[in-house]
């Protein structure tokens, strides 16, 4: 897909003003998003096997411009569930942040209840949405889990990406698809590897001391990879969890049904006591810097907002600024629909020369890829088996001289 796919005009908006943070953290690199109020507890945003980061965009977005803090992390290349935890809780001192909302799809709120189970005091609430308890059932259906670690990538890519529903979408699915796949494309083989490694590690959730009305379980009814049965033992476990069910949005629901999941999460966030300061968003000007600190931010700073001692992305950090004096509402009201018919007025569909060289290269790509299949899977033993006669043949004809 790399070279081919186009990206939305949205997320090219975003990537324009969001900075990608980059911090090395023991062996471990950490990618995330950090945007919004410093002061504002903050909702972390975990993928699943084909997600990274960037998936959440829409989330960052919305409401980030609603006064809440989100973070969205790529996971890092951790082999089982405890490097995964105190991975994990590193990250958490290193960025400075204590108290966290947790946001997991698949196999994100897989590890999310990992986290909340081993770190109660952490963790104040979870969303948890089309994710499983246990993983037995995934490892008894990857039988070549034992070399996972050694298999090429483009076998593990092509793995998880025949977990994604294939058939007949209705548009914005099958963009969410195609975004989530052009993500899978900047996964290096060890990060495959690694995200495979966890289901196949054969762990569940034990009980957790977070009460069930802090858990709200968002699930579409349509289809996704995680079987229905896997779903029901969920909401078995946390029978008085709140229930948010979206009619349709396949696997991946924050791409493709966005203003649904967004609402459903300033909801929760809202019912659990967070307190967004829309007051102290920062503005973000054409030209992609950040706004100026206020006196009112001078006086009133958070602990969060300091110097990060651990290090980070030093270009990310110069990005960052304090928060901005208090707009107005209807200032604030008037950048967030900036910022939406911005990102709407790029992501004109393409044209239809450009679709056709598309299919072109994309065609080419797959032709050449299935031709390299057919070589190692097919001619290569009966290349070997060859040799193989070739070499008895010349050993009797010897022993016969």
């Amino acid at each position: 897909m790399k070279g081919v796919y186009s990206a939305p005009g949205d997320y090219i908006h975003f990537k324009s003003q969001v900075p990608l943070h980059k911090i090395p953290i023991g062996t471990k690199q950490w990618r995330y998003y950090d945007f919004g109020p410093k002061v504002v507890p903050p909702l972390i945003c975990l993928p699943g096997t084909a997600g990274t980061a960037d998936v959440y965009y829409k989330q960052i977005m919305s409401l980030s411009m609603k006064g809440y803090r989100v973070i969205s992390v790529d996971i890092p290349c951790v082999w089982n569930h405890q490097e995964w935890i105190q991975s994990f809780e590193k990250f958490l001192d290193a960025i400075d942040v204590h108290h966290i909302h947790l946001y997991g799809t698949s196999l994100g709120g897989f590890l999310a209840q990992l986290f909340a189970q081993h770190r109660p005091r952490r963790v104040k609430s979870l969303i948890l949405s089309n994710t499983f308890l246990e993983t037995s059932r995934f490892s008894a259906a990857m039988r070549w889990a034992p070399i996972v670690g050694w298999a090429p990538s483009f076998l593990l890519k092509r793995y998880i990406l025949t977990g994604i529903h294939d058939g007949p979408q209705e548009p914005f699915i099958a963009d969410s698809v195609d975004f989530v796949v052009s993500q899978v494309e900047t996964l290096s083989r060890d990060d495959l590897a690694s995200r495979l490694a966890f289901p196949v590690d054969n762990a569940s959730v034990g009980p957790l001391l977070l009460s069930d009305s802090l858990i709200t379980i968002m699930d579409t009814n349509d289809y996704s990879s995680i079987p229905q049965e896997l779903k029901d033992q969920l909401g078995e476990r946390y029978p008085a969890a709140r229930r948010a069910y979206l009619k349709t949005g396949g696997d991946f629901p924050f791409l493709s049904r966005p203003d649904e999941v967004n609402l459903h999460l300033q909801l929760h966030l809202r019912r659990v006591g967070v307190e967004a300061k829309p007051d102290l968003v920062r503005t973000i000007p054409k030209d992609g810097s950040g706004g100026s600190p206020g006196k009112e931010n001078d006086e009133k700073k958070d602990h969060d907002d300091q110097p990060n001692g651990h290090g980070g992305n030093p270009e990310s950090t110069s990005k960052e600024s304090q928060s901005p004096p208090a707009p107005e509402s209807s200032e604030y009201h008037g950048l967030y629909d900036q910022l939406l018919s911005s990102a709407k007025v790029i992501s004109i569909g393409r044209e239809d020369s450009t679709l056709m060289k598309d299919q072109l290269i994309l065609a080419t790509g797959v032709l050449l890829q299935l031709t390299w299949e057919f070589f190692i899977f097919s001619l290569l033993p009966i290349y070997v088996c060859s040799l193989y006669i070739t070499e008895n043949n010349v050993w009797k004809f010897r022993k016969l001289v």
